[in-house]
């Protein structure tokens, strides 16, 4: 079992909002590599990456000078791959580019183990369960306004929802009062059963943190997230300590090492695992096993399609983020119902990419 080729390719998807049928700006697209791993004996592996942003040509180039370098190598043996990329990588790591190269590799070759065994990757990794609750992301944008994202709340819970995030620090300056309104007109809107979690996206001072985080505590969120600078360990940590509302982060560090210093700090009480940012499949349940040993749940961050069988591996995955950024990428994708998820069945990730990214992909991208 060796690999014969590792090929990638640029995919622009219209930036489109299926939850709720959200506005778009016209034109805008999302950029994302699609990436497959093929063995000499015709089986694929699929991964995804992104978060290049203005450098998405240069994360396309790493994935494919990553992966010349593994041509010929086992993609049985996740471990040694990783140690030989990154070496070849020397100090350009760990973070970054080569990181969010690395993780679609590797997630490629989990989907070529699967297929190789016969066995969805979920069960590789544990078979804990083969489904798992999701909630919306995406619907509820601070750039919508009041109105907006009330009316885009309501209809998610229409459509079956029962957990749904929206996110606060809104354009134009904190105002505490705004703020706080905005999430009860939320709660009104939904009522009190439906899970309502709140994204922050680092834009709090630990001060706003204890402010206005205060004054949500009667309306019951399930989670704030990322509420100050992703690396304040101590900040959040006195975020978290001080708040009745749990405290969500992780999707903004790169690598393991970061939730260690997260955890020994006691920063959240609900740990987020990025798949691109923490380095693919392989870190993504080193990750999940250390947030385990402090008895914290994980969450995923964006890609539902293969974070569906990773949460369900794991006794203690909590949630699936459901954005459905990548979703046009694959035919015949997992999809939720009723805010839950179901591992697909098939060999590896249960993954196809589409007919026409397929192509490009089998002939080579320019």
């Amino acid at each position: 079992m060796r690999i014969e080729r590792v090929r990638a390719h640029i995919v622009r998807l219209p930036a489109d909002e299926p939850l709720a049928d959200g506005k778009v700006v016209p034109g805008a697209t999302r950029d994302i590599v699609a990436v497959k791993v093929v063995t000499r004996d015709g089986i694929e592996g699929v991964g995804v990456t992104f978060f290049g942003a203005a450098m998405t040509g240069a994360l396309k180039a790493a994935v494919e000078e990553l992966g010349a370098l593994i041509v010929g190598d086992d993609p049985r043996l996740t471990e040694r791959v990783a140690d030989k990329l990154r070496q070849a990588a020397g100090t350009s790591g760990p973070g970054g580019v080569f990181t969010l190269a690395l993780s679609a590799i590797d997630t490629a070759l989990w989907d070529i183990r699967g297929k190789l065994l016969g066995v969805p990757v979920t069960t590789l990794l544990g078979g804990f369960r083969d489904r798992a609750p999701a909630y919306a992301s995406g619907a509820l944008m601070r750039t919508l306004s009041l109105n907006e994202v009330v009316t885009a709340a309501g209809r998610l819970v229409e459509r079956g929802w029962t957990a749904m995030k929206t996110q606060l620090a809104l354009p134009g300056g904190t105002v505490a009062e705004v703020e706080v309104d905005r999430i009860r007109r939320i709660r009104e809107a939904i009522g009190p059963e439906i899970r309502l979690m709140c994204d922050i996206n680092q834009r709090w001072s630990v001060f706003e943190a204890f402010s206005i985080g205060e004054r949500l505590e009667p309306y019951h969120l399930h989670w704030l997230e990322d509420v100050t600078t992703c690396d304040d360990y101590a900040g959040i940590a006195r975020v978290a300590a001080k708040l009745k509302t749990p405290i969500a982060g992780g999707e903004y560090v790169y690598g393991i090492s970061p939730f260690r210093q997260m955890l020994e700090a006691r920063s959240v009480d609900i740990v987020m695992i990025d798949l691109l940012r923490v380095g693919g499949i392989t870190q993504w349940m080193k990750v999940a096993g250390m947030a385990e040993a402090f008895n914290l749940p994980v969450v995923s961050h964006l890609i539902p399609e293969v974070h569906v069988h990773l949460i369900a591996a794991i006794p203690n995955g909590h949630v699936i983020e459901y954005m459905p950024w990548t979703r046009m990428l694959f035919d015949s994708p997992p999809l939720p119902m009723k805010s839950e998820m179901t591992v697909p069945t098939q060999p590896g990730l249960g993954l196809t990419f589409t007919r026409a990214i397929n192509d490009v992909l089998d002939r080579g991208s320019p």
